[in-house]
């Protein structure tokens, strides 16, 4: 299978979503580490930067908003793309969501294709 060594970073508190995402991620040839907490997230993001990052929005402590603020206020960080995945999908959120910084947003539960395309533009085709 053709690699791309492109490294996302996933954190959602599902377990069944983390497992999921890093399947459909995995398949497209992507390298993959999920954690389960935006701290998490924050910690790994120290030790090696991610080429793009996918944030659930809802999760207990530090939520995606949150998460999503402390990495567009680096300087180191804050040019990492970031999709946000989330069940929520009334207008306020996205408009919060894009003000924000978010490079785009899936709908939960996550439709593999809109997901591929999403990842496609952000990151360039995988060959």
């Amino acid at each position: 299978m053709m690699t791309n060594e492109k490294k996302i970073l996933f954190a959602d508190d599902d377990l069944r979503n983390r497992k999921l995402m890093e399947t459909l991620l995995r398949i497209d040839g992507y390298r993959v580490l999920a954690v389960e907490s935006g701290q998490a997230l924050l910690d790994e993001v120290d030790q090696e930067m991610p080429d793009l990052i996918m944030l659930d929005l809802m999760m207990p402590g530090m939520d995606g908003f949150e998460v999503l603020r402390r990495l567009k206020a680096s300087e180191r960080t804050r040019n990492i793309p970031i999709v946000m995945v989330t069940a929520l999908d009334d207008e306020g959120s996205s408009l919060r969501l894009r003000a924000a910084g978010v490079a785009d947003t899936l709908s939960k539960p996550v439709d593999r294709w809109q997901l591929k395309k999403t990842l496609d533009q952000l990151l360039g085709a995988v060959p």
